[in-house]
C-alpha cells in the first residue's frame, strides 16, 4: 500500500509544530516515513510526552519513608507495612467520554485498572471524579447518563467495587467533560513489575485482546482542543471489553509467579508504540517490532494502524526465553492472544518491520529524551478583591440552595448503579466520606479520596492548589486513617495561553507546598492539558486521589451520631464566603478569594483528631457548604435532626479550612475539650444532635421536609 506524501498539512494534522518537525528531520538525517511521522506524533503530543508540564512536575514533593516507587512508572507504590504495598494512579479520559460518553468512560476505568495491575497488583478500590457542564445544557444529562453507565459496566463486569470519587457541575465544562478514573491495588513489596527492559534477544510478547483500529490517533486528539469537527473525531475513541480485561488480568497474575517476567507495560495512549519505546527507553536497549506477527482482529491493516491503534486490553512484555512455553500455556488457558512480535537488540533502534519492508527505523532514545520540552510563558492569576457581602438570605432558605442543586445534593443515583461491594472488603461505601476497604486476610484498611474545589482554583491557583491536598488529607483523617500518599490529575485548558499556564504553575506550587507541609507526597499522576472548545477553557481542575491507612479498623471512624450528643468544630471559624458554595448555589455569585490555607493547623488539627478517635463517634471535614450543610449531612444520614447553636450566615455556611464537625457524648465532649487546649488546638460546642428538625438559631424546617430534597435533586436535575 502506497503511504501519503508527508505534506504540510499532514504534519500539521498530525500535532507537529514547524519547529517540531524540523527537531524531527534533525534526528532522523531524512524525511520520515508515514508510520514514522505518527510515531513521532504519538511520542511526542502533550498527551504522552508532558512536553508543556514536565519542567513544574519535576517541583512536586515525591518522595517520604513510605514511598516505594514515586512517578515514573505505570503507577505510584507505598509501603503499607506486613511486606505489603498499595499501587495507586489516576487518569483522565475527559476528551473520549465527550465524543462518545460510555465507551470513553469505560475504556478509562479498564486503562486505569491495567496500570495497577501491570505492577503486579490486585485492584482492590476504584474512584471517578467527574465534572459536566450545567444540567440545563443539551448535552449534559446525554453525558452524564453514558458516562455514568459506562463506568459501572466496565467496573462491575470487571469486579473491582467503586468506593468514592466526586460529581460536579458549572457552565465552564458544557463543552468538555471530565472523567478522572482512579485505581488502587495491593501488592507484595517483593513481587512488583516495572516496565524497563533488560538483556539482548530477549523475546518481545504481544498478550491479551487482538488489535484492531480503534482508537488510532486518539493520544493526539487528546492533546488537541476541540472544534466545530468533533463529530469527526468518534473513530478516535477506544471500544472496552471488561471481561476480557479481567482474564488478561488472572493470567498475568498468574504469570507473575513464574518467574518468567523481565518487564511488563500495559498498551495505554498510543497503544504498541509508546509501551514499546518506554520499555526499551528505561532498560537503554533498542527494540525490533515484527508486526506480521501482532494478532489483528480487522483485515489489511497497515504499520501505521497497528502501531498508534489504541485496542483496549493488551499488553507489551519481556520474557525470559527459557519461559516461553509455560507463559504461552497460561494465555491460551485464559484464551487470550500470546505472540511474540519482536525482541530486545543493543543499538539504539526502534525497528519497524512489516511485509518484509522496514516501515520505520528510528533512535529509540530520541523519541522520549528529545521529545520537545517547554517552558511555556505564565502569567499570575491576578489577586482577587475580597467578597464584601451576600444578599440577605434564611440559613434554611441557604440550606435549601446548596441541598437542591446537584452539585451538593445526594449523589446515590449515580454510585447506586456502580456495585461498591464485590470482593466483600468494603467497610464505607461511597456517600458517607472517605471510602474504607479492608486489606483481606488482615486487621488494616485503606482509605480512599479525591478532592478538588475547582472555583477556588481559579480565583487563586496557588491556594486552590494547597486546598484540594488539604481537603484530602482531612478526608482521610475523619475516618481515622493516616493519610499516606497522593495521585494528582491536572485538568486545565490550553497551555500555550499564559494565563492559563498560570493557573497552572501557580496549582503545582500550591500543591508542592501542601504535599511537603503533610508528608503527603504524590506518587504518580496525569496532565490533561486543551481541555478547551472553541477557545473556552474548563474551570482549571487539578483533582487530589489520595490514600490512607488504618493499621486496624479499631482505629476506623464510621459512626453516627446519636440523639443527645455534641456537636463540635475542631479548627477555627472565621466565616469565609469568598467562592463559596453558597454564593455559587443561592446567588450564582463566584466572587472573592479563595480561603487560605494554613498547613500547620491542617497538620496539628488532623493529627489531634487521629490522637482522640476514641472519644469520636463521628467526623466529617468542612469544606464546601461549610459547617450547616456537613452538620445536615451527618445529622441525615443518621435519621436525626441537628439544632446549631450560630444563626450568622458566615458562621453556618464559611468555608475555612483546617475544621473538622465532630460528634461526642457529654463525657466525650469534655474529655476532648480538657485535651485541645494543652494540644494548641481551638475546639468548639456548635449545637446538639437530636430532634426532627433542621435549627439554625430559630430558623427551622422538618428534617424529613429537607431530607426528601436532598435525595431527589440530583435525579430531578439529570432526568429533567
Amino acid at each position: 500500500m502506497n503511504e501519503p506524501q508527508i505534506t504540510a498539512d499532514l504534519i500539521s494534522a498530525h500535532g507537529l509544530k514547524p519547529d517540531e518537525y524540523q527537531r524531527l528531520l534533525e534526528i532522523m538525517g531524512r524525511a520520515p516515513s508515514f508510520t514514522e511521522l505518527g510515531i513521532f506524533s504519538a511520542m511526542w503530543n502533550e498527551h504522552c510526552s508532558y512536553k508543556s508540564s514536565k519542567k513544574w512536575l519535576r517541583t512536586l514533593h515525591t518522595t517520604g519513608d513510605q514511598v516505594i516507587c514515586g512517578p515514573g512508572e505505570n503507577a505510584g507504590v507505598v509501603d503499607i507495612g506486613d511486606g505489603q504495598a498499595v499501587i495507586f494512579k489516576m487518569e483522565s479520559h475527559n476528551h473520549p467520554s465527550y465524543i462518545e460518553p460510555h465507551q470513553g468512560a469505560a475504556t478509562g476505568v479498564g486503562g486505569i485498572l491495567r496500570d495497577v495491575f501491570t505492577m503486579g497488583a490486585r485492584p482492590i478500590a476504584a474512584m471517578d471524579a467527574l465534572s459536566f457542564g450545567l444540567p440545563s445544557h443539551p448535552k449534559t444529562g446525554h453525558l452524564v447518563k453514558g458516562v455514568v453507565e459506562g463506568i459501572g459496566a466496565y467496573g462491575n463486569a470487571f469486579g473491582v467495587p467503586n468506593v468514592g470519587g466526586e460529581v460536579r457541575f458549572h457552565a465552564a465544562y458544557n463543552g468538555n467533560c471530565l472523567v478522572n478514573a482512579f485505581a488502587a491495588g495491593l501488592a507484595e513489596t517483593d513481587n512488583i513489575f516495572y516496565c524497563a527492559a533488560s538483556g539482548v534477544g530477549m523475546p518481545v510478547v504481544y498478550l491479551g485482546a487482538k488489535t484492531g483500529r480503534d482508537g488510532v490517533g486518539g493520544a493526539t486528539m487528546a492533546s488537541a482542543e476541540f472544534d466545530d469537527t468533533i463529530e469527526e473525531k468518534r473513530p478516535t475513541v477506544q471500544v472496552g471489553d471488561p471481561f476480557t480485561e479481567k482474564c488478561l488480568m488472572e493470567a498475568c497474575m498468574e504469570l507473575m509467579q513464574t518467574d518468567a517476567v523481565i518487564s511488563i507495560q500495559d498498551m495505554g495512549a498510543a497503544g504498541l508504540t509508546c509501551s514499546a519505546v518506554e520499555m526499551g527507553d528505561k532498560g537503554g536497549l533498542g527494540i525490533k517490532l515484527i508486526l506480521d506477527n501482532v494478532p489483528q482482529r480487522e483485515a489489511n491493516m497497515t504499520a501505521y494502524e497497528m502501531m498508534l491503534s489504541e485496542s483496549q486490553e493488551r499488553m507489551l512484555m519481556v520474557l525470559k526465553p527459557e519461559k516461553e512455553a509455560e507463559a504461552r500455556a497460561i494465555f491460551e488457558k485464559w484464551d487470550l492472544d500470546f505472540a511474540i512480535v519482536g525482541e530486545t537488540i543493543a543499538e539504539d533502534r526502534f525497528l519497524i518491520l512489516h511485509g518484509n519492508e522496514v516501515k520505520a527505523d528510528i533512535p529509540l532514545s530520541k523519541l522520549s529524551s528529545s521529545a520537545p520540552e517547554y517552558d511555556r510563558p505564565w502569567v499570575e492569576t491576578p489577586k482577587a478583591a475580597p467578597l464584601t457581602s451576600l444578599p440577605e438570605i434564611g440559613a434554611i432558605e441557604a440550606l435549601k440552595a446548596l441541598i437542591g442543586s446537584p452539585n451538593y445534593a445526594a449523589k446515590n443515583w449515580v454510585f447506586e448503579q456502580y456495585d461498591t461491594q464485590v470482593m466483600a472488603d468494603t467497610v464505607v461505601r461511597p456517600g458517607l466520606g472517605a471510602g474504607v476497604v479492608r486489606v483481606h486476610g488482615t486487621e488494616k484498611a485503606l482509605a480512599f479520596t479525591s478532592d478538588v474545589t475547582p472555583r477556588y482554583v481559579k480565583a487563586n491557583p496557588y491556594e486552590g492548589g494547597k486546598q484540594a491536598v488539604a481537603e484530602a488529607y482531612r478526608n482521610l483523617t475523619a475516618v481515622g486513617a493516616l493519610p499516606l500518599a497522593t495521585t494528582d490529575n491536572m485538568n486545565f485548558g490550553n497551555p500555550e495561553k499564559p494565563e492559563i499556564m498560570g493557573q497552572f504553575v501557580g496549582a503545582i506550587k500550591g500543591i508542592a507546598e501542601a504535599c511537603r507541609a503533610l508528608d503527603f507526597p504524590i506518587v504518580s499522576g496525569n496532565v490533561s492539558l486543551y481541555n478547551e472548545t472553541d477557545g473556552t477553557g474548563i474551570l482549571p481542575t487539578p483533582t487530589i486521589g489520595a490514600v490512607g491507612l488504618l493499621k486496624s479498623l479499631d482505629e476506623l471512624i464510621a459512626g453516627q451520631p446519636q440523639a443527645g450528643d455534641i456537636a463540635l468544630v475542631i479548627g477555627v471559624s472565621h466565616g469565609h464566603l469568598g467562592q463559596s458554595a453558597l454564593a455559587y448555589e443561592a446567588f450564582g455569585i463566584e466572587a472573592g478569594d479563595a480561603p487560605p490555607v494554613d498547613l500547620t493547623d491542617e497538620r496539628k488539627n488532623g493529627e489531634f483528631l487521629r490522637a482522640n478517635r476514641g472519644v469520636i463517634k463521628a467526623a466529617t471535614d468542612l469544606a464546601d457548604g461549610g459547617l450547616a450543610l456537613a452538620a445536615f449531612e451527618m445529622a441525615e444520614g443518621a435519621g436525626l435532626g441537628v439544632e446549631l447553636d450560630p444563626a450568622d450566615i458566615g458562621a453556618l455556611f464559611g468555608e475555612d479550612q483546617a475544621r473538622y464537625l465532630v460528634a461526642c457524648d457529654a463525657q466525650g465532649a469534655d474529655a476532648l475539650a480538657a485535651v485541645a487546649q494543652a494540644a494548641g488546638v481551638t475546639l468548639s460546642r456548635v449545637g446538639t444532635f437530636g430532634g426532627s428538625d433542621v435549627a439554625f438559631g430559630a430558623d427551622r424546617a422538618p428534617m424529613a421536609e429537607l431530607s426528601r430534597l436532598y435525595r431527589t435533586a440530583f435525579a430531578a436535575a439529570i432526568e429533567g
